[in-house]
């Protein structure tokens, strides 16, 4: 069973920075894209950015381009969404999730989630 833990949420003041992880479990996820999505209070959820299987391709939502930089490290099963330069407008639950994919860096229909950790940013 595919199992996804985001750690790395918190509550921190604009300009500042966070670095999420996010730990897969359950099988290989080396054919796999690797995402990042966040639900905002009272938005709807939305992709953020994502990474695929071997690393070597990114794409990220516009609002994020230049701040936020995902990676993964396939020995280890996790993928990383570093955020810098954090706004009051990134305050959202930040989810991972992971899709079957060779091809591309999809946006949307992703397989599995993680739970998501809150991130907080006060102005």
């Amino acid at each position: 069973q595919v199992q996804l833990v985001e750690s790395g949420g918190g509550l921190v003041q604009a300009g500042d920075s966070l670095r999420l992880s996010c730990a897969a479990s359950g099988r290989t996820f080396t054919t796999y894209v690797m995402g990042w999505f966040r639900q905002g209070p009272g938005k709807e959820r939305e992709f953020v950015a994502a990474i695929n299987w071997s690393g070597g391709r990114t794409r990220y939502a516009d609002s994020v381009k230049g701040r936020f930089t995902i990676s993964r490290d396939n020995a280890k099963n996790a993928v990383y969404l570093q955020m810098n330069s954090l706004k009051p407008e990134d305050t959202a639950v930040y989810y991972c999730a992971v899709k079957q994919s060779i091809v591309g860096v999809p946006t949307g229909s992703y397989d599995y989630w993680g739970q998501g950790t809150q991130v907080t940013v006060s102005s």
